[in-house]
């Protein structure tokens, strides 16, 4: 059974001038047309390939790869918008729809949104939506301490950042468990921290344990800044063998403690160095 809106393994039926027939199953044959279509692909090779349906209800396949498939989210930018919607650029040829009621405030051409794809029940059409929350929290949060998970930056909230777990959960990051830039629409990893009794979720962007070590690297940094006037000739470009011989840590982790301390407005990260902002 062919997924719309999915990845597939097709086996090519036929080749013609203006592209070649995949094997859909059950008798059904798809177009890919010629510019898709692979440099020596042969009869009966078998393609990975997405497939979605054009504006007159084809079925096509691409080798082309979009930024997110069905029951996936991606932030996109709109190209154009009109009293139909907004038509995003995610990757493929064919722009995905984000009809008006899908979205929650009127997209405007240029900028970027985070959008859920999803496969339209009546249309049978790829779509795009903007109302995220309907897609989220629909099944319960099983999730251990310390376990990792795929996030996206989804929101900027006034203690931290909304995300989304594995597509499927909302979850916070605190403000002051952030040691590095995040952006809407980012893709990291995560650990769960706690589910709370209210069932919302704490997420961190570093396992359990993190914050000892970086809290006492930071300890570390400073006593050193204390012991030579305030500077020290070390940062985030510092070769990381310098950095395990001065520090005895990984660069990963003197980049977290200084970028730390540099939010706290502790530090200044200059070119050649660190400071302490009062220092000498």
């Amino acid at each position: 059974m062919v997924r719309i809106g999915d990845f597939n393994k097709l086996e090519v039926l036929k080749s013609l001038d203006f592209g070649i027939y995949l094997d859909g199953g059950n008798g059904l044959e798809i177009l890919m047309p010629k510019r898709y279509v692979p440099q020596e692909t042969q009869i009966g090779d078998f393609l990975d390939c997405f497939v979605y349906l054009d504006s007159e209800d084809r079925l096509l396949a691409t080798t082309e790869k979009p930024y997110a498939k069905v029951g996936e989210f991606a932030l996109l930018r709109v190209n154009s918008s009109n009293q139909v919607g907004a038509f995003m650029d995610w990757g493929v040829s064919k722009e995905l729809l984000v009809p008006f009621r899908e979205q929650k405030v009127a997209m405007e051409e240029g900028r970027s949104y985070l959008i859920y794809i999803y496969l339209d029940d009546a249309s049978n059409r790829l779509a795009g939506s903007a109302k995220l929350n309907k897609f989220l929290d629909n099944t319960p949060a099983i999730y251990e301490p310390n376990q990792e998970v795929d996030l996206i930056i989804m929101k900027k909230t006034d203690i931290g950042y909304k995300v989304i777990i594995n597509s499927l959960h909302t979850g916070l990051i605190y403000d002051n468990q952030i040691f590095t830039n995040v952006n809407i629409g980012d893709k990291v990893k995560g650990y769960i921290k706690e589910i709370r009794e209210d069932g919302k979720i704490d997420v961190m962007l570093q396992p359990m344990g993190y914050e000892k070590v970086v809290g006492d690297l930071e300890q570390t940094i400073l006593q050193m800044l204390d012991e030579n006037e305030g500077a020290l000739p070390y940062n985030d470009k510092t070769d990381p063998d310098t950095i395990m011989a001065e520090f005895h840590c990984s660069k990963k982790n003197f980049k977290k403690a200084i970028g730390a301390l540099y939010k706290e407005h502790v530090i200044e990260i200059l070119d050649n160095g660190i400071k302490l902002i009062g220092g000498k």
